[in-house]
């Protein structure tokens, strides 16, 4: 609280509107600022949720993206920019970012998910948005929160459908004890995109990791919440922690602890 105190007047300006919120104080605001968030992904999901988080005076960014802009990105990517197609996405994501929040400090690396160096890049980390296509990389990630404890932000969509929930190491399911097996029909390219539900997605993939970090609100704890944006139906569902989960290691004690 008292790092935020401290802040310069323009940066009280930048965020009052947000703590005009009943029970968004300044201690909430500074323990934003003094977070850092691992992104996986800067697509439609990751993207969305990195400009909020952004936007909203996270401390801190580490964005992880492999691969180069194409045209067929632009319907959804909303930190991208036409003029930047064939080149680096984690590039372009930091300048965007800049341009809207120079304080927030953005580490980019144009990378895979792959277990030999993402320990390099977790210390520190105060948690993790799990945004990549593909569920090897999501998996590989999983891992490597619940082994480090950090939590992890967990969010999919495909068409005009899409799922979220949060893993906190120790307390409620991780991804594989939600989904042990991955669909054989998948094809990471394959799917339908439509940027605004990727979008919807995306803010809400940031609201949740606002809550966990700040203790604002209350965010899903062993819930997941669905939605279908065709015929606007939303539901939460009850998901349990598989005792014979290879990840996470079985039931907790800790489910009913409140955030």
């Amino acid at each position: 609280m008292d790092l935020f105190m401290e802040s310069s007047v323009s940066e009280m300006e930048r965020y009052k509107r947000q703590l005009m919120l009943e029970g968004f104080t300044p201690g909430h605001q500074a323990l934003l600022k003094n977070s850092t968030a691992f992104v996986a992904g800067v697509g439609g999901l990751g993207g969305t949720a990195a400009l909020y988080l952004a936007a909203a005076g996270i401390g801190k960014l580490v964005l992880v993206h492999r691969g180069d802009l194409t045209l067929s990105n632009m319907n959804r990517q909303i930190l991208m920019r036409e003029d930047w197609i064939g080149r680096s996405r984690v590039v372009m994501a930091k300048k965007t970012i800049g341009e809207i929040n120079s304080g927030v400090v953005v580490d980019i690396h144009d990378r895979w998910i792959t277990e030999p160096g993402l320990d390099e890049l977790l210390p520190g980390v105060d948690i993790t948005l799990s945004a990549r296509p593909n569920f090897r990389e999501r998996r590989i990630l999983n891992r490597a929160c619940i082994e480090g404890g950090v939590p992890m932000v967990e969010a999919a969509m495909d068409g005009m459908e899409a799922y979220l929930f949060n893993v906190l190491p120790g307390m409620t399911p991780c991804l594989d004890c939600v989904f042990p097996g991955d669909d054989p029909r998948w094809q990471e390219l394959g799917f339908p995109v439509l940027g605004a539900v990727s979008g919807t997605l995306g803010c809400l993939m940031a609201i949740e990791t606002i809550k966990i970090l700040t203790g604002f609100g209350k965010p899903l704890v062993s819930k997941m919440l669905t939605f279908n944006l065709l015929d606007m139906r939303f539901k939460t569902l009850n998901i349990h922690r598989d005792e014979n989960c290879s990840v996470c290691g079985g039931p907790g004690d800790r489910n009913d602890r409140a955030l």
